[in-house]
């Protein structure tokens, strides 16, 4: 096979969509009247010449009830896959900006990973303007590219870490990250283990993102990721 037929039996937004709707045996506008998206929209997704905000990939999931990592992952075959591989490029990732962090979610076209990959740049300076502390199924890695953190976990005293060191924790367990005081920002490599198969669901889900800071608007391309780094002073 060619590339370029691989590539055009990649399974798009649209695709799964239309799969979704052959599957419940609904017409397009009662997939509308069920998602509040309308007609017009969803039938230039599924022809695949629109794709959709994160805020109404996340309206579908709520309102379909369907994980949201449904909606951008390609389909996997039922038969067991020994050579998975994806690379984890800046300009594929997908971005949520919050309040406290910006996540960049790597590698998001593998289905149930047992791994999920993030690059986050950390604003928060205090437990007060992040918040409580949250927690989640399975374990992380979390690797100190740049800056200075704080960890703050819920059975452990507060640990300073610096660019080069890293911590692994119980998800599980209440923890938070935000920068060290002396620290205007700090980049970390996140990576969440789980056996749960919706792991990246509810990460997405506890992210909650900034209006108008969502990854997933139509016609960005490359330019959609802004940089990791500092701008210059």
């Amino acid at each position: 096979m060619t590339e370029a037929a691989a590539l055009s039996q990649r399974p798009t937004l649209g695709r799964i969509l239309k799969e979704l709707r052959a599957h419940r045996n609904w017409t397009l506008r009662e997939m509308s009247e069920r998602s509040g998206i309308p007609v017009s929209t969803l039938s230039k997704v599924e022809n695949d010449r629109l794709t959709l905000t994160y805020d109404k990939l996340a309206q579908l999931s709520h309102r379909l009830q369907i994980p949201i990592s449904e909606l951008f992952a390609e389909t996997e075959s039922v038969e067991a896959v020994t050579a998975r591989r994806s690379i984890g490029k800046l300009e594929d990732a997908i971005r949520v900006t919050t309040p406290n962090y910006d996540y960049y979610y790597l590698c998001t076209e593998l289905r149930r990973k047992r791994m999920i990959p993030i690059l986050t740049r950390i604003r928060a300076k205090s437990l007060s303007e992040f918040g409580e502390l949250v927690s989640h199924s399975g374990e992380e890695y979390i690797h100190v590219l740049e800056g200075t953190i704080v960890v703050h976990s819920e059975f452990y005293d507060p640990v300073t870490l610096k660019a080069g060191e890293a911590i692994y924790i119980d998800s599980k367990m209440g923890h938070a990250y935000v920068a060290a005081e002396d620290c205007d920002e700090a980049l970390v490599l996140g990576v969440c283990s789980s056996d749960d198969d919706a792991l990246m669901n509810s990460l997405m889900q506890m992210h909650e993102p900034l209006p108008g800071h969502s990854d997933f608007a139509a016609d960005e391309g490359p330019a959609r990721v802004r940089s990791l780094r500092r701008p210059a002073a």
